[in-house]
């Protein structure tokens, strides 16, 4: 049988063709997931294939349901309704911590287009699911290094610095203005230091170069007041 029957077959409506969709939606998932474990994010294999399965349910079960005889059916309402369903689970990978950083938006939409990817499968339409995943790795390994490097040369760098109370912060001023950077913000974190003595800043600089984040970490590590430095 060639590569084209098979396809054609496996787009197909008979039960055996849905049956290996939804198979395959559920092993692309899982791959999606494997991905966002394998970098310690919070929804992983399971959660991935699981939304990608019921995804390709949903519309299987529409397309199932617009086929029948007598029975009137918008053969898009399901489908509209995962879309929406699935922003509602994102929406709690989505995290703010003490430090004001914003994790889990990645995740939130890699979930929004597994979820696409499987109905997407479920309907039959394997290029695009296909596509869909190919995209969704590459993203997310490709372009996540890519943005990880523009980001950690950019001018704008946000720290969160544990110093030291007595003079600390005074002195953390007078290295910042030697530095030649840009204090755009300070705001004192609520975050619990790692020692009692210690106050915690949340300082948003703006640097007078494109230089890398890491090389100004540390510089900032060095200072004998300074007890804990990180980019937030």
């Amino acid at each position: 049988m060639s590569m084209g029957n098979v396809l054609n077959y496996l787009q197909g409506t008979s039960d055996i063709a849905v049956a290996l969709r939804l198979i395959l939606a559920t092993v692309l998932g899982s791959l999606v997931g494997w991905e966002r474990i394998a970098t310690h994010h919070s929804a992983g294999i399971k959660t991935f294939s699981l939304v990608s399965l019921g995804s390709a349910v949903a519309t299987a079960l529409n397309i199932y349901l617009a086929m029948m005889p007598g029975l009137s059916s918008d053969a898009a309402r399901i489908s509209a309704g995962v879309v929406n369903g699935i922003g509602f689970l994102g929406a709690g990978t989505i995290l703010v911590t003490g430090r004001k950083q914003i994790k889990g938006l990645s995740t939130a939409a890699t979930l929004w287009v597994t979820a696409c990817m499987g109905m997407a499968i479920g309907a039959g339409y394997l290029a695009v699911g296909i596509t869909a995943f190919i995209l969704i790795v590459f993203t997310n390994i490709v372009l996540l290094h890519l943005s990880n490097s523009v980001e950690s040369h950019s001018q704008y760098l946000s720290i969160y610095i544990e110093v030291s109370k007595e003079r600390g912060v005074t002195e953390l001023h007078r290295f910042i203005s030697e530095k030649g950077f840009v204090v755009m913000s300070m705001n004192k974190s609520k975050d619990k230091t790692i020692l009692p003595s210690d106050t915690g800043l949340i300082i948003n600089l703006k640097l007078d170069s494109r230089v890398s984040h890491h090389e100004i970490l540390k510089l900032f590590n060095k200072l004998d007041y300074v007890t804990y430095v990180e980019e937030v």
